[in-house]
């Protein structure tokens, strides 16, 4: 036990005893200032009191001023202790992220740790970008190295002197019978001016060794060309020749038109067909004639001359209607182009079948037709439509299947002869009460 609380205790005990020990004391002249027997034994001692605190004043007022010095040190530490009780109780009711609690320091620490961490977000999205940025940078440096082996072999090739690779033969005429009759042997590009037109133009002659020359005026081979076209390009042409004849290409109406109808000799259309099969077949009409752009450059012909491929410009029976063979007959015909409606049906049956031809309602016979790889098709594959849009010849297969190859060309008739070609018939078309052919 501390000296503070032994010295308080005797201090106490002291002042409690201290009546009790005057009260075993009588009264008499030497401890009570005043006896007065009126008073007894509880006579007063004041002055017994006073010596008593005389002799021990200087003691208790020194224990007294220690005593007041540690209630003075209490009382202050009591007083930091409630502000310390007080701030822990606020700090529980207030929120940590208080600005009010939140010292600048602090405050600055915090701004701190959110910038490194923007930063870091940053630094992770550039070196994203960077990545993808060095992906790109290695494509397009494996692509320059592609086009400067390129340009390596163009260089080579711009070394050797320059060769035209189109040889137009010197001959001309009317057409290609009257270039072979002039004495050109060999099948090329030949220009020819018939009679009524205003400028030559160039064609491709398949020059016979007989000296029989047929002038083509369309060819189908592989797909490449785009047969969907407007009026205007039915009526000048599209696509290119080449000299080997290995292009597609449609010589034009105009074209047509100026070549079929100049001469009292008739012309005649030879069709040759070439299935996936590599059978081949053909079908000759007389009298050939394509009429005018103010006819809408209407087909005719005399007759059907043969052929095993059959007579599907004379229409076909699909067996759903009596009326499907003369509903398909192209003879007599104009022709219909997406842009330019001239055919029979109420709809527009080029439009349809996305390719310009001599249209009935619909049609037998469609040599423009969409290009079918393999032959075989569904009214799925031929779109929204759902029509037979293949490149057709009825008499000889089905509509759903499609030509691999097909020529037309002319011939006069003086010059015609039949070579023999062997094919076979087939096909069959499911009729429509709307369209002839569908």
């Amino acid at each position: 036990m501390s000296r503070l609380h032994i010295q308080g205790l005797l201090l106490i005990q002291s002042l409690i005893l201290f009546p009790r020990a005057f009260s075993n004391i009588l009264p008499n002249t030497d401890n009570c200032c005043i006896l007065d027997e009126r008073f007894g034994e509880y006579c007063p001692t004041t002055c017994g009191v006073s010596d008593f605190f005389n002799r021990y004043q200087t003691d208790v007022d020194t224990d007294l001023q220690y005593l007041e010095g540690l209630l003075n040190q209490i009382t202050n530490y009591t007083s930091g202790t409630s502000i310390i009780v007080e701030d822990i109780r606020g700090s529980g009711k207030k929120p940590a992220t208080s600005q009010q609690t939140i010292d600048p320091m602090t405050q600055k620490s915090k701004n701190m740790l959110e910038e490194i961490a923007r930063y870091e977000k940053t630094i992770v999205q550039y070196e994203e970008n960077i990545q993808y940025l060095q992906e790109m940078y290695s494509s397009n440096q494996n692509k320059i190295f592609l086009l400067k082996q390129k340009m390596a072999n163009l260089e080579i090739q711009c070394q050797q002197p320059c060769k035209d690779t189109v040889q137009i033969q010197e001959f001309t005429g009317k057409d290609c019978q009257e270039v072979a009759n002039k004495g050109a042997r060999v099948s090329g590009l030949y220009f020819i001016k018939p009679l009524k037109a205003k400028q030559q133009f160039l064609v491709y002659c398949e020059i016979e060794p007989s000296g029989s020359a047929w002038t083509v005026i369309q060819r189908r081979l592989d797909g490449s060309l785009d047969f969907h076209k407007n009026w205007n390009q039915y009526k000048e042409g599209f696509g290119y020749l080449s000299p080997n004849d290995k292009t597609e290409f449609w010589l034009g109406n105009e074209k047509m038109h100026l070549i079929s109808t100049q001469s009292p000799i008739p012309y005649v259309l030879r069709i040759e067909l070439e299935d996936w099969s590599n059978q081949k077949s053909t079908a000759d009409y007389s009298t050939f004639r394509v009429g005018s752009e103010k006819d809408n450059y209407r087909l005719t012909y005399a007759y059907f001359m043969g052929g095993e491929a059959g007579d599907a410009f004379d229409g076909f029976d699909f067996g759903d209607d009596p009326s499907d063979k003369f509903f398909t007959s192209h003879n007599g015909m104009q022709f219909s182009t997406p842009d330019k409606d001239n055919d029979k049906f109420e709809g527009n049956c080029a439009e349809q079948d996305g390719s310009g031809w001599w249209m009935n309602r619909c049609h037998a016979a469609h040599l423009n037709g969409k290009y079918y790889p393999g032959g075989s098709y569904t009214e799925a594959d031929s779109g929204p439509s759902g029509y037979d849009n293949g490149i057709i010849w009825a008499t000889w297969r089905s509509r759903w299947y499609s030509m691999k190859s097909v020529t037309m060309k002319l011939i006069p008739l003086n010059r015609y002869g039949v070579d023999g070609q062997q094919t076979q018939f087939g096909g069959s078309k499911k009729g429509d009460l709307d369209r002839g052919d569908f």
